[in-house]
């Protein structure tokens, strides 16, 4: 096993690891738990975050133990990082990783659960949320700022970032932290398709156009043009992906 905790967590260790010897038949399930199992539970009187991935196969837990650093490891050493840089994330407690000989067995990353915060999902597809639009140019302005500290936040999707409004001013904590790209400097063309997962609403796309135009320097109808062919390209690659689900699973008939 590899256990590693935050400093400032370090007293919770016993807990924590009474927690991982029960984690299925404990804690409250956070969202939907599709792949990851995402709980939380009560530790000392505070609420601990537990995201436990998915089972790799056995390719990917070889490589994921000796060649490749862990989601969880990834997860935690990311949002250390980010809070580092100013910006904001759940606050990291720890990561375990269990191992054989082949590979990793099961990861989790630990971190604090955050309370009255929402999704900015639910800003994007409600078009009667207060402040909507103040809120979609917030968001894009701190992508913006991510993309001029050189980090391209791979699963920029709707649901990866929770807000917390607070004395009129809205704070966005980015989650599922396990995919990032870093670099020296991000080329403009790069820094609109980060936008491709997003949604393919054009409303929205031209409220980010505008933000990021005014931000970057840039035209907004060359940010709009690139956003819109970058969303219809990626939706295109995701219609041909379920069609060949489709062809697959008739097949193995």
């Amino acid at each position: 096993m590899n256990f590693v905790l935050s400093e400032d967590y370090s007293q919770y260790k016993n807990e924590i690891s009474d927690i991982l010897k029960d984690f299925k038949n404990g804690g409250i399930v956070v969202g939907h738990g599709d792949r990851n199992v995402v709980k939380y539970f009560v530790v000392s009187g505070l609420k601990f975050n537990f995201k436990s991935f998915k089972q790799h196969n056995i390719i990917n837990r070889h490589v994921y133990k000796y060649y490749r650093k862990s989601k969880s490891r990834r997860s935690y050493e990311y949002a250390k990082m980010l809070l580092e840089k100013g910006f904001y994330t759940p606050k990291p407690i720890a990561f375990i990783e269990n191992h054989d000989l082949i590979g990793v067995t099961s990861s989790y990353y630990v971190s604090e659960q955050l309370e009255d915060v929402f999704t900015l999902n639910e800003a994007l597809y409600n078009h009667s949320f207060p402040e909507r639009e103040r809120i979609i140019r917030e968001y894009t302005t701190l992508i913006f700022q991510l993309h001029e500290s050189g980090i391209e936040f791979i699963d920029n999707a709707g649901g990866n970032f929770l807000i917390k409004k607070t004395e009129g001013n809205y704070r966005f904590y980015l989650v599922d932290l396990n995919r990032m790209n870093f670099h020296a400097e991000i080329p403009i063309s790069k820094r609109l398709e980060n936008f491709e997962r997003l949604t393919n609403d054009l409303e929205i796309i031209q409220i980010i156009s505008s933000q990021y135009a005014k931000l970057s320097g840039t035209t907004y109808e060359f940010c709009l043009k690139k956003i819109v062919d970058f969303t219809n390209r990626k939706a295109f690659k995701r219609k041909v992906k379920k069609i060949l689900k489709f062809y697959k699973f008739f097949l193995k008939k």
